[in-house]
Formats: C-alpha cells, sequence, structure tokens
C-alpha cells in the first residue's frame, strides 16, 4: 500500500508544497521583522524615568527609552551568574537608551525589572539629538547667549525652539559656503593646477601663460577670503547660544546650540503631534547625509549612489545584451559553436558576484583605467584619476555580471516571435533588418524589459563587487554636482547595500546602528520590490500591445 503511494508520486507533490510553504513562511518572517524595525524606528518613544537599586544596593535614577527586552528561565540565568531567589521562574531584563555617552561612557544598559523600584514617565523629559555623541536625554535648564543666562524655566523652551531655528538655517548656510562656494573654488584651483602641469609636460608654459593663470589664481583667492570671511562671521554668530540641561544625576551640562540637530519632548507629544515627528523623521532619513559613522543621520548619499549606478548601468547593458541576444538568434548560423556561447552565457549567470569584482578592479581599474590615465591624464600622476574605483567602473562591472540575464531574456523573447511575421514582412518588401528593427524586436519587448529590470533589481542589491570597484563608507561629494563636467565618474559613491553591511557588522556602536540597518534594510528591498512590479507592469502593457499582431 505505501510502496504504491510512494510510486504514484503523491508523496512528492506534497513534499514540495510544504518545502514552498516553508520558504514562504520563511520570507514573510524576515520581511515582517524588517518592517517591524526598520518602520518604528522613527517613532517618538517615551521617555521613562526609573528609580533603580544597583546590584550594591544603592538606589539610582535611570532615565532613557525603553529599546528592548528578554526574558531567560531561571536555570540558564543561574549558569550565566545571576543570583536569583527560589520562587523566581523567569529573569526579565530591559535594554534602556540612556544616551548621554560623553558623560557616561556608553548611551545603552541592561537593567533587570527585578530591581526597578519605580518608574514614571516625567512630561519635562526632553530628547537632544546631537551631531556628535549621539542622543542626549535630561530637563531644560536654561539657555544661555555668550554664556549669560537670558531664559530659564519654561519661558527657556521658547526661546530655545526661536534659537535653534536660527542656528539651524546658519548651519546650512555654511554647509552651502563650504561645500558649495568654496568647493566649487577649491575644484576651479585644482583644474587650473592641472591645467598648468599639463603645459610644463608639453612644454608650452610661457611668461604670457604664467600671467593669465596668475590672474586666474588672483581673481579665485579673493573669491575664497571673501567667502572665508563670511564664514568666520557666520561660525561666530552659530557659536553665540547655547542651552544648560539637567542629567539624572543632577550633573548640569552646556550644549552649543551649534551641536543640536533637534530637541523635543515626547512624554507631552500627542498622537498628532507624534505622527507629524513621525514623518518630519523619516523625511530627514531620506534627505540627509549621514553622521556619527553612519549610526545616524540620513542615507541620501547612498540612495543616490545607487539609483545613478543602476541607471549608467542600465543604460551599457542594455545595448550589448539586446545585440548579443539579436546575432544569436538572428545572424549566427545554429551549430556547434552558437551552443557552446548559450551554454557560456549561461554559466556566467551562475560566476559568484565577487569573481566579477576581482576581475573588474584587475581589468577595467588597473588596466584599463591606468592606461587612460597614462593617455589622457599624465598630468594628474602620481594621483590616479580613472586608475582608482569610481562609478563608472562599477556600473560596467555590474553590468557585466547581469548581462547573461538581459541576453537570455531577450533571446527568449526573440524564440517566441512566430516565423511566419517574419516571412510575412519580408514577403511585403521588407528587408531583414527593417524586419527586425519595426516587427521582431517590438514583440520581443516583453522579455526585453523584464530582463533589463530583472537585471536592475539584481544590481541593486549587490555588494561584493562594490566593496572592490567603488562603493565606500562615506563619501565626501556626490557625483552629480554643478561642477563641469558636472557626471564625475571617476568619484567613489555610496550605496544603501554597503551601508548595511558597513552599519551592521563594521559600526562600534552596535546597538545604536541596528535601527538603521533594519530601516535601510526595509528601503532596499522596497526599491527591489518596486522594480520588480514595474517589470510585471511593463511586460504585462507590452504583450497586450503586441497580442493582437501575435493573433
Amino acid at each position: 500500500m505505501i510502496k504504491s503511494w510512494f510510486k504514484s508520486g503523491s508523496p512528492w507533490i506534497w513534499l514540495n508544497a510544504a518545502a514552498v510553504s516553508t520558504c514562504l513562511i520563511m520570507v514573510v518572517g524576515v520581511l515582517g521583522l524588517i518592517v517591524a524595525r526598520g518602520v518604528g524606528h522613527f517613532w517618538a518613544s517615551p521617555i521613562v524615568q526609573l528609580s533603580y537599586q544597583e546590584d550594591s544596593g544603592e538606589i539610582k535614577t535611570i532615565i532613557g527609552e525603553h529599546v528592548d527586552s528578554t526574558v531567560t528561565p531561571a536555570a540558564m540565568a543561574k549558569s550565566t551568574g545571576f543570583k536569583l531567589s527560589d520562587d523566581e521562574d523567569v529573569l526579565i531584563q530591559y535594554l534602556i537608551k540612556t544616551g548621554n555617552r560623553d558623560l557616561t561612557g556608553s548611551d545603552f544598559r541592561w537593567i533587570q525589572e527585578r530591581h526597578i523600584k519605580a518608574q514614571s514617565q516625567p512630561a519635562e523629559m526632553m530628547v537632544i539629538e546631537r551631531r556628535e555623541w549621539g542622543n542626549f536625554y535630561g530637563t531644560l535648564t536654561a539657555i544661555k547667549e555668550n554664556g549669560q543666562v537670558i531664559a530659564s524655566g519654561e519661558q527657556a523652551w521658547s526661546i530655545l525652539n526661536e534659537r535653534l531655528k536660527h542656528t539651524l538655517e546658519l548651519h546650512e548656510k555654511i554647509a552651502h559656503l563650504e561645500k558649495k562656494e568654496i568647493g566649487a573654488i577649491n575644484y576651479a584651483l585644482e583644474k587650473l593646477r592641472l591645467k598648468q602641469r599639463s603645459l610644463e609636460l608639453k612644454n608650452a608654459w610661457n611668461e604670457q601663460s604664467a600671467k593669465e593663470f596668475a590672474d586666474k589664481k588672483l581673481a579665485y583667492d579673493t573669491d575664497y577670503k571673501n567667502h572665508q570671511a563670511e564664514l568666520a562671521q557666520l561660525y561666530q554668530e552659530i557659536r553665540r547660544d547655547s542651552l544648560v540641561a539637567t542629567t539624572e544625576s543632577g550633573a548640569e551640562l552646556a550644549i552649543p546650540l551649534s551641536k543640536i540637530v533637534d530637541v523635543y519632548q515626547p512624554n507631552k507629544m500627542g498622537l498628532f503631534t507624534k505622527i507629524t515627528h513621525y514623518f518630519v523623521k523619516l523625511g530627514e532619513f531620506l534627505s540627509e547625509d549621514p553622521r556619527e559613522a553612519n549610526t545616524e543621520g540620513g542615507i541620501f548619499p547612498a540612495i543616490f549612489g545607487t539609483i545613478m549606478m543602476v541607471m549608467m548601468m542600465s543604460v551599457i547593458v542594455t545595448p550589448f545584451g539586446v545585440i548579443a541576444a539579436v546575432y544569436l538568434r538572428e545572424y549566427a548560423k545554429q551549430g556547434f559553436v552558437t551552443q557552446l556561447i548559450r551554454i557560456a552565457v549561461n554559466n556566467l549567470a551562475g560566476v559568484p558576484s565577487i569573481v566579477y569584482g576581482v576581475f573588474g578592479l584587475g581589468f577595467f581599474v588597473y588596466i584599463l583605467g591606468g592606461n587612460i590615465d597614462a593617455l589622457f591624464f599624465p598630468e594628474a600622476s602620481p594621483a590616479p584619476v580613472f586608475g582608482t574605483p569610481g562609478l563608472l567602473w562599477a556600473s560596467i562591472t555590474l553590468a557585466l555580471l547581469t548581462l547573461p540575464v538581459v541576453i537570455v531574456s531577450t533571446e527568449e523573447g526573440l524564440a517566441r516571435v512566430p516565423r511566419a511575421i517574419r516571412e510575412g514582412s519580408l514577403a511585403l518588401g521588407a528587408t531583414k533588418i527593417e524586419t527586425l528593427w519595426r516587427t521582431v524586436l517590438p514583440m520581443a519587448s516583453p522579455a526585453m524589459m523584464t530582463g533589463l529590470i530583472l537585471a536592475v533589481a539584481r544590481a541593486a542589491g549587490e555588494v561584493a563587487p562594490l566593496m572592490l570597484v567603488g562603493v565606500v563608507k562615506l563619501a565626501p561629494t556626490l557625483p552629480l554636482d554643478g561642477n563641469y563636467p558636472f557626471l564625475h565618474l571617476d568619484r567613489k559613491f555610496m550605496h544603501l547595500g554597503f551601508h548595511i553591511y558597513d552599519v551592521g557588522f563594521q559600526s562600534p556602536n552596535v546597538e545604536a546602528a541596528r535601527p538603521l540597518v533594519y530601516a535601510t534594510a526595509l528601503l532596499l528591498v522596497l526599491v527591489i520590490i518596486g522594480l520588480n512590479l514595474a517589470a510585471i507592469i511593463i511586460r504585462n502593457h507590452l504583450r497586450e500591445k503586441y497580442r493582437a499582431l501575435e493573433g
């Protein structure tokens, strides 16, 4: 009976269904965890104040955010050194984000529930998001201007909001001056230096050239000094104001407003205020630069770098993939060599991505880039221009990585076009190239677009090859800016996938970085899901468009 049941194939059907169900449950579970942790990162959590008994018996006050909790069986807790009484079955611990790293040395602490004597959520507790040293938790005492107290008590909050808004505006002006105005002058001076070096190598440097260059440099120096004077004035103004905060221990700390990003009181917030605050923080996460070793701030450079690299990769891989597929299907003589090429293309799709990264580093960067520098940029020597990892080589490497996907998809689409359509077009007097361009390729476009966008989805999530050919932890400037030639293909860039790896595995402050890992992973998953949904929509649209022609 059992033997005949196995022969019928039913067990294998059930086994396959069980495997698929298990995979779906695991995928949904992982996505659920990422969504829960990633979405909740920007919510304003309440600040708790705890009266906590230390192991020495001393009662201390602890304030901070409740981040996580663990429940450990008593037997396991005793085996790790905890002393529990006989009537305690479990050990419950809470992870509290206490902040104030510059005062205590760490901004997270595990505490035991059994040692908590009292807890509350005082309305006056505030959170200060700082540019350095992480969050600060405490109460507002006073506002100072040039070291003199100008407001205290409840009046301090209205003064703080006005002064902080003005300070943030000054910070934006300073950033604009340093990155845009002074950055453009430094870029122009470097270009001037390279041009002078180029003329010297060509033995074309003379007195007239020296005078022209001196005049240009004098003009740049004048602009630079003007900007520096304006910058010094802004720095003097931005350092004027500070606030005085009181910690849980009663100590007072003066914090310059120039070091503060935001101040708020989560325990006073209503639901609507928290929702507004949530979307403000989400907007900052998507639009600002990272800070504190990527554990705080935004990820805009990583988003920009990922999109820019994927767009360049698409421009490179599409023509090569389509041309290769058209040649193999429409022009190449079908035989052993063609079949061997198809096998090679299919095998390339299974090569580990890190191998492509090593190839890109060795061939594109060192060989191709080094020769380009020697031929076209000798004045920059010994500093490399294209002989170093950058956006161009990363895009080409990923184009090579995803090329097999585009070739196979396009060739399958061409194979599905009925032969009768080709013959009908040729019978009506069209040439082979006209038939291919006006009839065959449009009908194969659903498969072409699907292959392209699936390749884009894979490229958006790749990390290993990019670590060798252009991605960095923090890029000082974007590959696209206002300096000629505007798009700088030689620059290094940031990437969402590498950002996740760096924050999750290279961060010195793991607990602080963990929420950002989930938030960035969620964003990357949404990008890849969006690309796959776009593939389905485009494929269905093109399929419906050319269905009548197939009939």
